[in-house]
């Protein structure tokens, strides 16, 4: 049994690939377990200071994203988000739970959205600053070549003042881990995954996505506008929303106290 600060760590067979992930807080079956679904390029164990929180009243599962962290990664993985949203529900079946929550950062809000519209398992959805770029819609703020970069000096070996320069506002704690982890990153599924940010229609799920919702927009980054969240309001009825005003994207980065208020009991418990 993994102590409260050290995850359980295994690996698992879902929609035909190898699935990496944490799990933290496995005693607490009070309520629905989460499932966290991190970002385009956040392996698993960087998310690990969340799960921690989460796991003080949740049975808390994290996912390293196939091509990213220790999941399944190569030349000819399929890295659409139809694939990444079948691997939820799969690895929902695959570790032997009826129902759970998923928390979903950026992308992985995206993958939440898709992968609610198609199972029964999943209770309810918090999308945490999702793109809501698409066809015909404004481009993500992000530039690829932000990505890339980063990951090709991470490949060499990158250290914390190596990385500041992509996130200047983030703690040396937090850079040494990403600098230790982003070269897991597979370049080609996040090329596939920031270009799905502008060809894949996650508005067209929406209407079809009936578990209860919460939308947690950062105040700073443009990555969600007024005008967005009364879309979404529109498509999904049965949304909630809250704004961390200070923060920006990574938003439990810049402000975690923040980031757990605006979360609340959603889930079914307060958050300390």
């Amino acid at each position: 049994m993994q102590s409260p600060h050290q995850p359980y760590a295994a690996n698992i067979n879902a929609n035909g690939i190898r699935h990496h992930y944490l799990r933290y807080g496995e005693n607490n079956r009070l309520h629905d377990p989460i499932v966290l679904i991190p970002g385009i390029t956040s392996p698993a164990i960087t998310w690990g200071f969340v799960a921690q929180t989460l796991s003080q009243q949740f049975d808390t599962y994290v996912l390293d994203v196939r091509g990213r962290g220790l999941s399944e990664a190569s030349d000819t993985l399929d890295y659409s988000l139809d694939a990444q949203a079948a691997d939820v529900i799969a690895f929902i079946e695959a570790i032997g739970i009826k129902k759970a929550s998923i928390l979903g950062h950026s992308m992985g809000a995206r993958i939440a959205i898709r992968a609610a519209r198609q199972t029964q398992s999943i209770a309810r959805i918090a999308l945490i600053d999702p793109p809501m770029s698409g066809p015909n819609r404004r481009a993500y703020p992000a530039q690829l070549a932000w990505y890339i970069d980063s990951i090709a000096l991470a490949r060499k070996g990158i250290d914390k003042e190596g990385m500041r320069r992509f996130c200047p506002t983030w703690t040396d704690a937090q850079l040494q881990l990403r600098a230790q982890w982003l070269h897991t990153c597979d370049e080609r599924a996040i090329r596939t995954s920031f270009e799905g940010f502008h060809t894949d229609d996650i508005h067209a799920d929406m209407p079809h996505v009936r578990q209860p919702a919460l939308l947690m927009a950062a105040g700073r980054g443009d990555v969600i506008r007024d005008e967005d969240i009364a879309e979404m309001r529109d498509l999904m009825p049965q949304l909630e929303v809250v704004k961390v005003p200070g923060a920006g994207h990574m938003i439990p980065w810049d402000d975690e106290a923040g980031f757990y208020r605006a979360l609340g009991s959603f889930f079914g418990a307060p958050l300390n």
